[in-house]
This record gives C-alpha cells, structure tokens and sequence, in this order.
C-alpha cells in the first residue's frame, strides 16, 4: 500500500465538500489504516493501531477514543453520462471503546463527528449499549451507516446454512431498526404535544381577546379550531420516518467479517451481476434483499406472490451468500470440501481472481481464505465507499445539525446572527468568527509530541551534540567505578572510613545520585472547528460549560488564551500543523488550566455560543479512597488528580469533609484504568487505595412488627428537643414520605434547584442586590436562571398534586400539606420535605412567590424582640445537615417528612444556666403545648442570645430529627446496577447461581429467536458487585459477559435492628438471633469504614459449648 504523506492530509483539509468525519471499532478501521501505508494489510484486525494503551492490547478492549486522518482515492461519475474522476477524500476516524463503563468517551466523540459507522455483531445482536450508542446518534443528529460484523461465526460457530443465515439477518435488521423508531415516535409525541400546548393557549388567549373586546363568548371559537385541525395535519405531514431506517437497497448496510478481512454491499453484488445477468444495476440493487426470486429459466425476477408454489431461494442466499459458504467451505478443513484444491481453482477462475502460487500451496487455510476475500471483497473498500457515499460532508452535515444545537444551547436567543450565520453556512474565511468545540484533554507524554520529536534524516544541533556526548561520557564513566569497585572488593572499615572522607556537609545533595528526570505530561484538547481558520498565535475566549451569552461578563469571566500548538492528529503520534480550517478534527495545545473536561472556543465574547451541553452516557457510581504510601509524595498524588480528572470526561475526585482523597469511577474497569493512569502517568509514585466506597441510601418506613413508640403520650415519630441553655424548646415530628411523592421529587431535582435558584433570584433583587456581584445558587450561576423559561412555582404545586392524587391513604392531608413546604434536602434538592406546622407560620413558604413571603416576614419582627422566626433558617440548615447525614450510617437520608411544630422561647438563661457551657444538646419526649410564643428581650442582648443560640438550636434540631427518625422502621436503600448477560442454555444455570449468591434477582429473560441464547437481565447490588464480570466468566469458561449500568437506588426489606421478640422468633432463632442481619452488614460496614461506634458485634455466652450431659 503506498504510504500517505501528513502534508498530503494537510492540504485535503482545505477541501470542506472531500471530508468526513464518523467513528467506527478498532479491529474494522485496521483495514482502512492499511490502505494508507501505515501498518502492513496482513496484520490489519491483529495489530488494533488505535489500541496505543498496553492494557488496551492486553485486555482486547478499547478504553480511549483515538482520532487518525486518512486519505481516500476513488473514481466517481459527477452525472451519469460523464467519465469518471479520480478524487481524494480525507476521512477523520474517530475509534471510541464499546465497553458500558466507557460510554463517555462514546458521547465525547459524537458531537465532534457528522457521521457514524455502528458496529452490530451478527451474533449477539442489539445489546444494551447498541441501543445506548443508537441513542446518542440519534441526539446528536448524526447520519450511521450499519455495519453486521462477525459474519463468518455464523459459519463457522453455528454452522448455519445460507438460508437460515438470511433469516437471521432479517430479523436483526428489523430488531435495530425498531429501535430506532422507538426514537422516532418518542420524539413526535413530544413535538406534538409541545405543539398542541401552544395551539391551545392561543385559542385561550383568542377567547379571552373576544370577550374582552366584543363581550360575546366563542365568536371565533370554530375558526380557531379549524386552524387548529390543518396545523394538526400539517405538523403530521412534516416528517416522515422513510429515510431513518436501515436497509440494504439504500446501501446503508454492510456486511462484514473484520477478522477475515472482507465486507460489502448490495450495490457491489449489482455490480458484478449486471452483464452476467443483463439486468441494470439499479434495479438490482432493490432486489437483492427482500422477497425477491430469480427464475433460473428465463432470467426474470420474481416476487414471492408470483412463485406459484416453486421452493426458490431468495437473490440475496443464491447470489450473495451462497458464494460466501463456498469459499469457507473449499478454503477450511471443516468446510464440506476439506480444503479441496480443485474447488478453490474452480472458485478463483468464475470469480476472475489472480491467487499467487506460494498462496495456493501454504499450509495454513486462513492466508489462502484470506486471500481470496481481500481480493474479491476488500473490507477497506466496501467501508470506505459508503462512508464517502453514505456520510455526509461538513458543509451540509452543519446546515442540518447546527441549528437544532444552537437553539437547544444556553442563552440562544442572545447568540449573535455572525455567529450563528457562519456555523450553519460553513464559513471558513479568516475574518469569519471561529468556534471549536473541545470534547476532552487528553494527556500526552511530552517526548510524543511533534516538536520534541526528531524527524527521521534530521542533523543534530551542535547544543544537542554537546548534551548527548556529556551524557555518554558519564555513563561510561560510571560503569568504569563500579566494575573498579568490584575488583578492588572495598569492604568493612576501610570501605567506611574513605567514604566518610570524601563526604562533605555542603555539598552532599551534589555527590547524592540524582533521580531519573520525570517525563512531563502536557494536556491535548481534542477538538472540533465549525467556522473560521485558527492558527497557531491566534488569541480565542475558553467559554466553560456554564457560560450563557445573555450575561457574557459574568463572573467568572472567560478568559483569553493563545494557541500555542496545533497537532494532526494520527492515531498514536501527532503532526504539527499551522492553521486547521473548519471541518477538521484536531488537537490544540495551550488550554490546560482554562478547561477542565470540556469547553467552547469562540473568537468574540459578545454573541459567542456555548456548544458544551453533551450528556455524558455513565455516570461515576464506584468511589474509592486514596492515599500516598510515603506521605510526602502528598503534593503529587494531588496534581496528579487534577490532572486525571482533566483527562478522563468521566473521572472525578472529591476531598470529603474527613479530609479523604476519594476518586469516582463510572464502573469497577474504569476505576482500575484510573488507579493505573495515576500511579504511573500522573502522580508517578506509589498510591494505595481503600475498598470501594459504595453509596447508600436511608428512609423510614411504617412496618406491621415496629417498636413501640419511646413516648406512648406523642403520636409515633414526634421529639421534644431542648438546647443546652433551657431557653428553647423545639417539638417536631417525623414521618415517611408516600413512595409517590418521593419518586416526583427524585425526577424533577433540576426543577427544584432551578425554582431555588429563581427565588434567590428575586430575593436578592427585593434586597437591591442588582448592583452588587450575584453569586452561583447549587451549581447554576443566578445570572443563568434571571430571565430564562423555567417551572413556575404554581406549575410545580399543580404537578405535585397530580402525583399526589396517586396515593390511597392521607390523599387530603398531603394536599393540605403542599402550602407549608418550608425547605428540600438534603442540598437543598433532595427528596426530603421539612414542613412549616407551627401556629404562627414561623419559616418561610418555599411554594410561594418570594415578594409575598419576604413581606410577611418583613413585618413580623422587630430590632428589639427575639422570636421563634428568628431561628427559621437554623431550623432549615439543620434539617439539611440531618437529611445529608442519617443516624444510621452518615448516608444521604430520602423519603422522611419532617414536621415543625412548635419553637418555644423561656427567659434568658442567665439566671438558670452558667453563660458559654458547650454540653450536648438534650432531647426530651416530655409532652409539651403545641403553641409558639416570644418572650420579650432588650434590645442590647438580643443579637448576643441569638448568636449563642443559633448552634445550640442547629445541634437540637438535627438530634431531634435522628431521633423521630429512628421511632420508626429504619431502612437502608442500596446502590445497584443493571445486568444484561447473554449466555447459552449450557451454562445458563451458572449464570443464574453467580447472581443468587451476590444477593442479585433475575428481572427478566427471553430466548433470542432464531440462536440458543438467552438475554438475562438482572439486578445486582452494587456493593456485591465487584468482581462479578470475572466470575461470570470464570464460571462459564468465557461463554458468557455481563454489561453492567447504575440503575438506581431500592430499598433493603430488612430493619439493621432487628432482633427476634415473638415467640415464634425466639423459638426459631434464639435470643441471638442466629441468622444473618443483611442490612446490619451493611450499616456496620460503613459505620466502621467512616470511625463510627459499631455496637452488637460480641456474642454473649457460650451456649455452642455446652451439653445437656455435662
């Protein structure tokens, strides 16, 4: 193959219309990085090039996305009658891994691509993460072209027939292609009913206009409707679902087996049947798959109503695949005709193949088979055609895709008609605005990029001549001491007492032996260029993630940086390049500290777009902590951290509040890929790291055998807390939060943190903060939310109810509770609600419009009285500390209401308690009046009292909800993951005893038609889940592989205090209670983990060691 120049690419980039950029797998784009010289074609699908990681060879999966540019040469008709042209195209490849705790990577890549090549294997069919792929194609509005891989294991594994093996790929097509449309109807009943919304309000408004106006009712009404039923009818017609599907006659699909190294397409069979059978080639190409029959009489196709009984094989069996079967047959020593030497003459010779004699007499079958597809259906071929066919260029891949990204991007209505104008119509003018989107950093050694390469033929400089030879000079100097050492055989005394005489105080760090000079590691961003031509010098604005063009100088204001390198980007080396017009994937250098996993670079800060809004596809679950094994190395493991966290689009690192390192990981494979990087790339020293954090979960629930309550006077649940000074007493009361309720608030957390945020907003606003800096509100900037289409508060309160209407029990009392929500939590978010039921109404209203609640809270105190509403934000941050940590574990609580009572204010303590004591806070269960009352303080003391009270108040309210808490069934919800295995009913029974015996359940199972496998899917608790994939694989003798997603959280049936009280318990169990307490398991595990007190862990007695007899 000759060997593509990098200034060969470099001058195809300039030519939009001659690019594509899709990504595809590694074993396939082995062929297509053949074509271009760069590895040999016999190791294509062996070597895996873009495989640069040596765990990457090792396990035989990809971990990284890796980019490479090739150049393509064909000949195409510009219209049917001219000649044709010989061209070349430049094709960007981006390989992104296929592993579930990789998808990142996959969603990183997608936005930098206009096309996608979609592996499915002929196998094992849509798995999960097909679908999830398929998916983010879909959102990302990229074109694919499919791709049936593994074509030949259905000769040579399952020993199918070419019929069966059509039936097969039959119902595989119509198996992706119904996931599509479920994308596509998913999609319209959303428009639709976005479009229906809208065509309602505006007959409301019309009515409301008509009476307002004339003062008759539905004069207009019926034309409205009317209007309504065409746009109805018009909004249906719009878009039709022909042209998303997969199917062959579209030349859409490819048939391939990338270890075998061939691969096509109908459109090649209508080729080479077009004289043989004197039928055109592009009514060949719609009949070669489908029901269609050749009459081996008369040449003429047939449909299957026209076959009149006759068993014929459909065009695709007798002239597609039938063909295929032969050359395994006559090629392989399993293969009906053993490798008959005849039969491969006779196949060579129809086929008009010339097969080299030393390729004829080799030993091994594979390199004659081989052989034989490269030159009858090269794999490079058949991929690369489509993809220049199929795929398409830059220019009209934006026209389509950037207008639906801009306006789903944040602040698009402020985003400049320069911008938006040079993006849709792909200018590429140095005058034009440039905007690139950077999808990740990737860390490169710095003795890998271009500039600190020497170029092959290259004549060193007389400074590098210098350093190289002082360098030779001591290593030979060294060797020489050391071989004289040995000699001389300096040993005891005399060998002490020289050493002590050459040694010397001030200059001992001198003579010390230096350390191996460390390789840096520099942060690549891998980019994409929509408008515009950057070049190396240029200045450009980093926009981070958060960035919104309404408010472009909000703090913090993006900052301007210098391009100072751009790289070409092959695979595992780079190429130095000056400018990059749009249209190309590249790499950038001088970004490192301005973006930490993604960015947008724009060359205007007014009008500049925001590009950074990609879901990543996992996201990190498994957490573990780290520290160094020598303590010094502290600073390293630090910035290693940081700079793995820039790297990785799903790796993060949190210091805990206990001043632990935690790093988290999207599965137990990722996180093994992050230690690994971090010892050896980033942090380059020795890291140990604890077991794997696993998150939990705490609730309440109201269960048949519960505890009788610790105060038989109060209702189940209600505490009577008093601070440390007497002076107040706060009752409160816990109870479960309906399931119903609890799932609304897990699904609408945007909502709520984007209602927060408004109210702060506005508040702030009231105060007449317009002037002064705002600030950013649980992760989202308020410059952000002031002024953007969010939830109202009354839109919030009516789909509340909705999910409240669900509930059985307490239907009204839930209702009648919805105007007294006071707070959120845990984070202000979570799916906790802390109730205002006090007789005064002390706390503010969080249901409630901000101007209302801040008047009313306003006029209820005075400079000179201390009152219960006073303590209503301590109130609240307790309730936030006491839902982010339970009683049981210190995990997140969920599903608790907590019910303010009453706030009670004594006298000042002056008289009964000595001022500054710092004992516990002390929770009573003593009855008490329900009403709230003040008692007047001067002036002078009244900000002192409340300064001291405010942590006793803090440290009382959060007991006293642990305690409600704990008058209930506590429970532990647990962490777990989603399981889909594909295993055969051979070693299905194995399969099913791996996931017993790690506390999993089987969810569901179904029998894949037409193969011997089954797809089980099942749910595993996180905790129990690692080391499961070996297991499974160990156990079936690798017949078997989960996939493994987070699923969510579900609650534990086990109270963590449970003991036996029943006779029939103690009977059973004894007063030990002699079986295992899983969910204590868990708590104590934690509990001791975090430095908690674990209490119940000796046994009392031993009642094993003694007989009746003795």
């Amino acid at each position: 193959m000759p060997v593509v120049s990098p200034e060969k690419l470099v001058a195809l980039q300039h030519n939009a219309h001659d690019v594509r950029n899709d990504h595809g797998k590694t074993s396939l784009t082995d062929a297509l990085i053949a074509t271009n010289g760069i590895i040999s074609p016999k190791m294509a699908g062996k070597i895996r090039y873009l495989d640069s990681r040596p765990d990457e060879q090792l396990r035989g999966i990809t971990m990284e996305s890796s980019a490479i540019s090739l150049c393509f040469s064909m000949a195409r008709r510009i219209s049917p009658e001219a000649e044709p042209e010989q061209k070349d195209y430049l094709i960007n490849l981006i390989d992104s891994p296929g592993h579930v705790d990789f998808s990142s990577e996959v969603s990183t890549a997608s936005r930098l691509c206009d096309g996608a090549v979609v592996l499915v294997d002929a196998v094992e069919g849509v798995c999960s993460q097909t679908v999830t792929v398929l998916r983010q194609t879909w959102l990302e509005k990229l074109k694919p072209v499919l791709v049936i891989n593994k074509m030949d294991r259905l000769i040579t594994e399952w020993k199918m027939t070419p019929g069966e093996a059509y039936i097969h790929l039959s119902r595989l097509l119509e198996q992706v292609n119904a996931v599509l449309g479920g994308f596509f109807q998913g999609e319209r009943m959303e428009e639709d009913l976005q479009w229906r919304e809208k065509v309602d309000q505006r007959i409301n408004a019309s009515t409301v206009k008509n009476k307002e106006n004339q003062g008759e009712k539905g004069t207009e009404a019926p034309d409205m409707n009317d209007d309504t039923q065409e746009s109805t009818n018009g909004a249906y017609e719009e878009r039709d679902d022909e042209d998303l599907y997969f199917a062959p006659e579209r030349n859409n699909v490819i048939f391939s087996s990338a270890v075998d190294g061939w691969a096509f397409t109908v459109r090649q069979f209508g080729k080479l049947y077009e004289k043989k059978l004197g039928i055109k080639r592009s009514v060949l190409e719609k009949v070669l798959w489908g029901d269609y029959y050749l009459d081996p009489k008369t040449k003429r196709i047939l449909s299957s109503k026209h076959l009149k009984g006759r068993s014929l094989k459909p065009m695709f069996v007798q002239l597609v695949l039938d063909n295929i079967w032969a050359i395994y047959d006559a090629t392989s020593p399993e293969g009906k005709s053993k490798g008959d030497g005849s039969m491969v003459e006779k196949i060579t010779k129809s086929l008009g193949l010339t097969i080299p004699p030393h390729v004829m007499r080799s030993r091994d079958p594979r390199v004659l088979m081989t052989t034989i597809f490269s030159s009858w259906l090269p794999l490079s071929i058949a991929l690369l055609v489509s993809v220049v066919e199929q795929l398409p260029s830059p220019p009209i891949a934006q026209a389509g895709r950037i207008p639906a990204l801009l306006d789903a991007s944040p602040g698009a209505d402020h985003i400049s008609h320069a911008v938006r104008e040079a993006m849709t119509d792909f200018k590429t003018g140095r005058e034009d605005p440039i905007v690139a989107y950077v999808s990740k950093m990737v860390s490169i050694p710095a003795s890998e990029l271009s500039q600190n390469k020497r170029k092959a033929g290259s004549t060193m400089t007389p400074e590098e001549a210098r350093e190289l030879a002082r360098k030779r000079r001591a290593e030979i100097a060294k060797a020489r001491a050391a071989a004289q050492n040995e000699t001389n055989g300096v040993k005891g005394v005399n060998g002490v007492t020289s050493g002590f005489a050459n040694a010397s105080l001030d200059d001992s760090t001198d003579h010390a032996e230096p350390e191996a000079p460390q390789e840096p590691e520099q942060l690549i961003g891998f980019a994409r260029l929509y408008s515009g031509t950057l070049s190396v010098g240029d200045s450009v604005y980093v926009l981070p993630p958060k960035f919104s063009p309404e408010t472009p100088h909000a703090q913090p204001e993006p900052s301007k940086v210098t391009v100072t390198a751009l790289y070409l980007l092959m695979g595992r080396s780079l190429e130095s390049l000056q400018s990059v017009p749009a249209g190309v994937v590249f790499g950038i250098g001088g970004l490192e500290g301005h973006i930490l996993k993604t960015g947008t670079l724009c060359s205007q800060l007014e009008g500049s777009v925001n590009l950074a809004g990609v879901s990543m596809g996992g996201e990190p679950i498994v957490r573990v902590a780290l520290e160094p094994v020598n303590p010094a190395d502290l600073d390293k493991m630090k910035e290693g951290l940081r700079l793995l966290e820039q790297s990785d689009p799903c790796a993060k690192f949190e210091v805990q509040e206990n001043g632990e390192y935690v790093i988290l990981g999207a599965g137990e494979l990722h996180l093994e890929r992050c230690l690994k990087d971090l010892k050896e790339r980033f942090a380059r020293c020795d890291i140990q790291a604890s077991e794997p954090l696993v998150p939990y979960r705490e609730s309440i629930i109201s269960a048949a055998e519960m505890a009788d309550p610790k105060n038989k006077d109060l209702p189940r649940g209600t505490t009577i807390g008093v601070t440390t000074s007497k002076q107040i007493t706060i009752r409160l009361r816990v109870r479960p939060l309906p399931a119903a309720l609890t799932d609304f608030l897990e699904k609408n957390v945007e909502d709520i943190r984007r209602l927060y945020a408004t109210k702060k907003a506005a508040e702030d606003i009231q105060k007449g903060a317009e002037g002064s800096e705002l600030v950013e509100v649980e992760g989202i900037a308020v410059e952000d939310i002031i002024g953007t289409a969010t939830m109202s508060i009354n839109d919030f309160k009516d789909s509340l109810r909705e999910s409240i209407k669900e509930l059985k029990d307490q239907h009204d009392f839930w209702l009648d509770a919805i105007e007294h929500i006071t707070a959120f939590g845990p984070r202000r978010v979570g799916p906790n609600l802390l109730f205002d039921a006090t007789s005064d109404k002390i706390c503010r209203k969080f249901l409630q419009e901000a101007s209302t609640d801040c008047a009313a809270l306003e006029t209820d105190s005075t400079p000179s009285t201390l009152s219960p509403a006073d303590f209503s934000d301590r109130i609240t941050h307790a309730f936030q500390l006491a839902t982010a940590q339970g009683p049981l574990c210190s995990e997140p609580v969920q599903g608790i209401a907590v019910f303010l009572e009453s706030v009670t204010i004594a006298p000042s303590p002056s008289a009964t308690a000595t001022p500054g004591t710092d004992a516990e806070a002390t929770t009573t269960i003593e009855p008490t009046s329900s009403s709230t009352f003040t008692q007047p303080i001067s002036s002078s003391s009244s900000s002192l009292d409340l300064g001291r009270l405010t942590g006793e108040v803090i440290r009382t309210t959060r007991s006293s909800i642990h305690t409600g808490f704990l008058d209930w069934s506590p429970r532990l919800l647990l962490a777990l993951y989603s399981s889909e295995i594909q295993a055969s009913t051979d070693v299905l029974g194995r399969v099913y005893a791996v996931i017993t015996r790690r506390g999993g359940r089987i969810v569901s199972e179904a029998v894949k038609e037409g193969t011997p496998f089954f797809t089980v899917t099942a749910l595993l608790p996180v905790a129990e889940s690692f080391g499961f994939s070996d297991e499974i694989r160990k156990r079936t003798s690798g017949q078997a592989s989960p996939q493994l997603r987070f699923w969510g959280f579900e609650m534990l049936d086990e109270d963590p205090f449970w003991v036996p009280f029943t006779e029939d318990e103690l009977e059973d169990l004894g007063e030990l209670a002699d079986r295992e307490n899983v969910a204590k398991r868990y708590m104590d595990g934690v509990r001791r983990r975090k430095g908690l007190v674990v209490r119940g862990g000796k046994r009392e007695g031993g009642e094993k060691g003694r007989t009746l007899k003795r």
